[in-house]
């Protein structure tokens, strides 16, 4: 499995991704904008683990390219404000699968990515 992280600090991308990988899951840690437009330019994702709130560029802009580009990419958006709390941001992209809290336990999100990239 594929899985694109777009995450802007690096203890908690590096957190995520290490947690991903010993589940056997190939993963990619983009930390801006650009950096994600690039990894969805060269290869395909099965799931995009998108913090909401970047320190270098847009997660609504990342989603957007990754529907265009990726159609099939699903994506689990994470934040640790309370922007989209009212579930919007499933009507804004229509690769999103989840919304939840960056202090998700790693575990926890990496049951998600697995049980969403399977179909269920």
């Amino acid at each position: 499995m594929e899985v694109l992280i777009v995450e802007s600090q690096p203890d908690l991308g590096g957190l995520w991704k290490a947690c991903l990988e010993r589940r056997g899951m190939n993963v990619t840690l983009a930390s801006s904008q650009t950096q994600a437009f690039a990894a969805l330019s060269a290869q395909d994702f099965d799931m995009i683990i998108l913090d909401l709130i970047l320190a270098d560029g847009q997660a609504l802009a990342i989603a957007d390219y990754a529907s265009y580009r990726r159609p099939e990419s699903r994506i689990i958006f994470v934040t640790n404000t309370s922007f989209f709390s009212d579930g919007s941001i499933f009507q804004l992209s229509s690769n999103a699968c989840a919304f939840v809290q960056s202090a998700t336990p790693p575990e926890d999100l990496a049951t998600m990515v697995q049980h969403y990239a399977s179909g269920d």
